[in-house]
């Protein structure tokens, strides 16, 4: 089942104390990035986290975004500071973007 816009939409107002925030769609999921580094996504209408410590220490329920996939947190806050402050200290514990040629 695919995301729909209004939720993407209510995840981008949450998200509104994180600065750079962009997000790709992809299959009828987006992806979200801080200054370019994927740090979560929304799938089947859920905010989902990548794991890392950062997002563990706060979210620590995990859910399987698609079949196969690695667990990732679900969000389960409605507080844009708590997840401001949780996005930020995640994205030290990503993987940067590797350079295209």
């Amino acid at each position: 089942m695919a995301s729909s816009k209004d939720y993407l939409e209510y995840v981008i107002d949450l998200l509104r104390d994180v600065p750079s925030v962009t997000y790709g769609e992809m299959m009828g999921e987006y992806l979200l990035y801080n200054e370019g580094v994927l740090f979560g996504g929304i799938y089947d209408d859920r905010f989902l986290l990548k794991d890392v410590p950062a997002a563990r220490d706060s979210f620590p329920l995990e859910q399987i975004p698609y079949e196969s996939a690695k667990p990732m947190m679900l969000v389960d806050s409605e507080d844009p500071a708590l997840i401001a402050e949780v996005v930020a200290a995640m994205v030290p514990q990503l993987p940067k973007p590797k350079r295209r040629r």
